[in-house]
């Protein structure tokens, strides 16, 4: 495969945690022991396979995420920086993130996994209320995830944290009081998602049995609506569904996505969208494990996207940006045209729930409510 002249992202994946939330539905493990010298070979190995294909670069962004990857040792995030360097060339601006739950331990570290490399923290904070981190599942405590954002601001140049809203009983008064207090904090980017339960998790189980019943969803919509509204007033307006930022404070790693670049994934689960080819590599830690010893890699599969594969993905990505995508740019890019239905892009434009401006299509705020259903009307 040719190597790509626009920069790529790498992602690495940790699967490792403490416990399993809830409601999450990522690829995460719960172990008693992990061999952290092993561990750090395989991701060094994974990477150095990937780093074959792509030419030496540059890469503008190193993404840890997981599991919990601030749980790594930082000097293996740091032999993971240092391999990454040796491999392709760096973007003098490289972002390097790490997502990290907020209790006091992990904290601890953010020290010496800033001098590690890492320039920017996105903290799972997930609540400002000691009982709704209980019903989360959360090991840390409110007052424990605002001093963990404060620490963070004092030690990396960018700083995010995650809260997650429409809890059972949430009024619109309390998570307007949560969004004041989240906002005073000060950071650049909050990535803020309405709970929603997934197939497969804990609370779907609970839900199913009627331990609690989940926000109703037009109350979720007002919700979202209250997010959006006071976001914009504090200078830091939405730019993709759930994630808000300053101007300039965008996560660069996942614009990637977003804009259907280029990215490498390694570690347990982790995907990449390489020169038109996708690649997926084994979930389950052991069985990465043992494809690195069998093959070098943790490659479960990898396959030639078509033309029209590409198109489909990169219009599901983009219009989940505040700026929607270039039709004329995509199709320059791809190789083939955006099938947008057109009278239906028409009736929704004339609804109000999307923007068509020449050759950009963007989806509006009031649509990105009913984005999964205006998807399926414009594809």
């Amino acid at each position: 495969m040719s190597a790509s002249a626009s920069p790529y992202a790498l992602y690495v994946h940790w699967p490792f945690c403490v416990s399993k939330c809830p409601y999450c539905d990522f690829n995460s493990h719960v172990r008693d022991h992990v061999d952290q010298a092993a561990w750090r070979d395989a991701l060094l190995a994974d990477m150095a396979h990937e780093a074959a294909r792509t030419g030496g670069g540059p890469l503008s962004s190193i993404f840890f995420g997981g599991g919990t990857p601030s749980l790594m040792p930082p000097a293996t995030i740091a032999a993971v920086i240092e391999g990454a360097a040796r491999h392709w060339d760096f973007a003098p601006d490289i972002e390097i993130t790490m997502e990290a739950n907020p209790n006091s331990a992990e904290a601890a570290r953010f020290a010496d996994v800033a001098a590690a490399g890492v320039n920017r923290v996105s903290l799972g904070v997930q609540s400002l209320h000691d009982e709704a981190l209980k019903f989360l599942g959360r090991a840390h405590g409110a007052d424990e995830g605002l001093r963990a954002v404060e620490l963070a601001q004092a030690l990396f140049g960018r700083v995010s944290f995650d809260l997650i809203y429409a809890l059972p009983g949430q009024s619109e008064a309390d998570w307007d009081a949560d969004l004041t207090r989240a906002l005073a904090m000060g950071t650049g980017h909050l990535s803020l998602y309405q709970l929603t339960i997934e197939p497969g998790t804990r609370f779907e189980t609970m839900v199913r049995k009627g331990d609690f019943i989940p926000a109703d969803p037009d109350h979720g919509a007002t919700l979202y609506e209250l997010t959006r509204d006071r976001t914009v007033a504090a200078g830091i307006p939405a730019y993709e569904v759930s994630n808000h930022a300053r101007p300039g404070e965008e996560s660069r790693h996942n614009l990637i996505y977003w804009r259907y670049g280029d990215y490498l994934g390694i570690g347990p689960g982790a995907h990449g969208r390489v020169n038109a080819h996708a690649t997926r590599r084994h979930r389950k830690p052991e069985n990465w494990m043992a494809a690195l010893a069998a093959q070098g890699h943790g490659l479960e599969e990898e396959s030639a996207l078509a033309p029209d594969e590409r198109m489909t993905e990169a219009l599901m990505m983009g219009l989940r940006l505040a700026e929607g995508v270039d039709l004329s740019d995509l199709q320059a890019r791809l190789g083939t045209a955006a099938p947008i239905n057109r009278r239906a892009a028409e009736r929704l434009a004339a609804q109000g729930l999307l923007r068509l401006d020449g050759a950009r299509l963007a989806v509006t705020g009031e649509g990105m409510l009913l984005l999964d259903g205006i998807l399926a009307e414009l594809l």
